[in-house]
């Protein structure tokens, strides 16, 4: 059997220690063996209860470990550039939760030590590699929905805690960087080209200056893409593609549970009363085990990743246009410079 790509994780963070770390220890082709934080007894605490052989004070420790190949960066937003590069630039491959940067200048950096350091980083998009979502793209790419021409996705939970990290502006909270930025990857994955332009609406929280509730219009060649997304609203998740003589539907498309079947509809004829629709069941797994392994199998066979930071730096790109346009009230295009 191939040796497993070796990982540690910077942080304690709850997505880390409870759906991560579990997931990809029950991996084929990656382990976790060190976790750090800041304060060395939660590094030591979350190590034991995860069976973790080893725990780090300090992030640096951590990356100073020889036996260590690659980091898993699920740190706030705000401190994916620093330590990224940081792990980059001692050879360690980064795998980093998104969004990748706080801008599509900071993407843009970590594409430069990528290019010059030779290591492998991807941002941690999990749909991209998600059975149902490859199985929604197949849909799409056979025909049988006709003419893909419209986009229709929302997701929503309700966090108005002033402490919580999503609702802290200087750290890189708000809706759009937390949870619409998988409106936006998705749209453009499942028409396959860049949109021309982005009509955006944001409300923001007055005191913690984030973004509570965004709407987005994007105008892609092949057709239109509308998105909600929101931290104030009922939890709520789900994803609809129209063609012109079908529609897919994805039940949960970003939270997908590891603990059952995910579900995807697909209706070929379009009957208002639901006659006709396939269910598809999809295998239960786990979307983080899925994701890590495949980032471990591009390392281990020199491959490239699933989800080149290229197409993160696009998305950092609309993410940025969206705000122009709530700002502005007028359609904005993507800026290259």
């Amino acid at each position: 059997m191939a040796r497993k790509v070796r990982f540690g994780v910077l942080g304690v963070a709850k997505i880390a220690v409870e759906k991560v770390i579990p997931a990809m220890r029950a991996g084929e082709r990656c382990e976790v063996t060190a976790i750090a934080s800041r304060d060395e007894g939660r590094a030591k605490a979350s190590a034991a209860s995860l069976g973790l052989p080893k725990a780090y004070g300090s992030y640096e420790a951590l990356l100073d470990d020889p036996d260590v190949d690659a980091i898993y960066n699920p740190l706030p937003n705000h401190l994916h550039r620093a330590w990224t590069i940081a792990a980059a630039e001692r050879g360690k491959h980064v795998l980093c939760e998104k969004p990748i940067g706080m801008s599509a200048a900071e993407a843009a950096e970590i594409i430069a030590v990528r290019d010059r350091t030779g290591v492998k980083i991807q941002e941690a998009f999990m749909v991209r590699t998600h059975p149902q979502w490859l199985r929604a793209m197949d849909l799409c790419r056979s025909g049988r929905l006709g003419d893909v021409r419209s986009y229709m996705g929302y997701f929503s939970y309700h966090n108005d805690d002033p402490a919580n990290i999503r609702n802290i502006a200087e750290a890189g909270g708000g809706a759009l960087m937390d949870i619409g930025c998988y409106l936006l990857t998705t749209s453009r994955m499942i028409f396959g080209e860049e949109p021309r332009r982005v009509m955006g609406l944001a409300e923001r929280d007055p005191a913690a200056a984030v973004d509570t509730l965004t709407s987005m219009i994007l105008d892609f060649p092949s057709g239109h893409a509308i998105a909600t997304c929101s931290t104030r609203m009922v939890p709520y998740q789900r994803i609809h593609v129209f063609g012109t003589r079908g529609r897919v539907e994805i039940e949960i498309p970003f939270n997908a549970p590891n603990d059952r079947p995910c579900r995807v509809w697909f209706d070929p004829a379009g009957d208002l009363a639901g006659r006709g629709i396939e269910t598809i069941d999809l295998d239960t797994c786990d979307q983080y085990r899925i994701q890590g392994d495949a980032f471990a199998g591009a390392v281990l066979d020199g491959t490239d990743v699933v989800y080149p930071l290229e197409l993160s730096l696009s998305n950092m790109r609309w993410i940025e246009a969206v705000f122009r346009s709530a700002e502005s009230g007028r359609w904005e295009a993507s800026r290259r410079a």
